[in-house]
């Protein structure tokens, strides 16, 4: 048995492949991504507190995720990677808005968008750290490693539940129902227009 453990979370979007190395999540996969593994490695209850977590994103409860993460990457793609996890919530973000936060972090030093998008595109571990936030500079959805139509139901998600708040602090009320929290991320066209726009800090 290897430190490259994994299970397998049959999400609303489909199974999810979670790994890790015995003390943190090291990559969330979509299906026919990420590595290969050894059944010997199948170990679900190292992967209890993150598949609790999703069940809560998944059913509207869960805005944030606090789960210890080791993903493998270069300096640069892990600046990246931390700026992707600063994109609140039911928003979203330019690859050159991003460019301008980390350009802000290291005192005004070019950062190139298209480094961003490269870095944001090697991204292994999906939703937890919300590279599905970022979106091209007209607006579009551009690309995504689980495909556009998981893209469009996180999004739309997200921005139903960034609603429910809203209304919620309103007086409103936001039902829980697992079956219709499963409606809210079925696979459908079109981002929600309740979905905002984030833009980095001056």
């Amino acid at each position: 048995m290897s430190n490259h453990r994994f299970t397998v979370y049959e999400s609303p979007l489909g199974p999810l492949t979670l790994t890790g190395d015995g003390a943190a999540l090291t990559g969330l996969w979509f299906p026919s991504r990420g590595p290969a593994h050894d059944d010997a490695d199948h170990r679900p209850e190292d992967f209890a507190a993150a598949i609790d977590q999703l069940e809560g994103y998944f059913a509207g409860a869960r805005r944030a995720f606090d789960l210890p993460l080791r993903p493998r990457g270069t300096p640069f793609a892990h600046r990246v990677w931390a700026a992707l996890r600063r994109i609140p919530y039911g928003q979203t973000a330019s690859y050159g808005a991003l460019a301008q936060r980390l350009a802000g972090d290291q005192r005004g030093a070019w950062v190139s968008p298209r480094a961003v998008g490269a870095a944001n595109a090697t991204n292994p571990i999906s939703i937890i750290v919300p590279c599905h936030r970022v979106i091209g500079s007209d607006g579009s959805l551009t690309g995504y490693g689980g495909g556009l139509q998981r893209k469009r139901a996180l999004l739309d998600l997200e921005a139903a539940g960034d609603g429910a708040q809203r209304a919620a602090r309103a007086g409103g009320r936001c039902s829980r129902d697992g079956a219709g929290a499963r409606e809210m991320v079925r696979l459908r066209g079109g981002v929600s227009r309740a979905a905002g726009a984030w833009s980095s800090p001056k």
